[in-house]
């Protein structure tokens, strides 16, 4: 049984930095591209940023580009997002994400559909 849990969620200014954590049990963590997603009620749950097995490609959505980073430490089997100069538009419930599926030559997961394993979500809260 593969289970992530995510924790770092909280309440920030606008403008502040947080980091959030995603440790997963079970499965072969080096073997799974992981993604971090967010949702906001009444919406779908959106791409934020992606990593390979290695680190070595790194997705993320144009909104969070230059300000949201990914990383791992597989050692750890842990999956990391730092963000800073964060907006309002950042609060959401953030979900990290496993793919046991992708191969080189497919495309990059940025999907949901892509994922097989998902957390509980932490809560990120930017006041304005």
């Amino acid at each position: 049984q593969v289970l992530l849990e995510e924790s770092g969620g909280g309440l920030v200014q606008s403008g502040g930095s947080l980091g959030v954590s995603c440790k997963v049990s079970g499965g072969t963590f080096g073997k799974y591209v992981m993604a971090w997603f967010r949702q906001v009620p009444g919406k779908e749950r959106e791409f934020v940023a992606a990593i390979s097995w290695a680190g070595g490609i790194r997705k993320y959505h144009d909104s969070v580009e230059g300000r949201f980073t990914i990383s791992r430490a597989n050692a750890k089997n842990t999956a990391y997002l730092q963000m800073r100069d964060l907006k309002g538009e950042d609060t959401a419930v953030y979900y990290c994400a496993a793919d046991q599926n992708f191969h080189p030559g497919a495309p990059f997961p940025t999907r949901e559909s892509d994922f097989d394993y998902w957390g509980q979500g932490t809560q990120v809260t930017v006041t304005v």
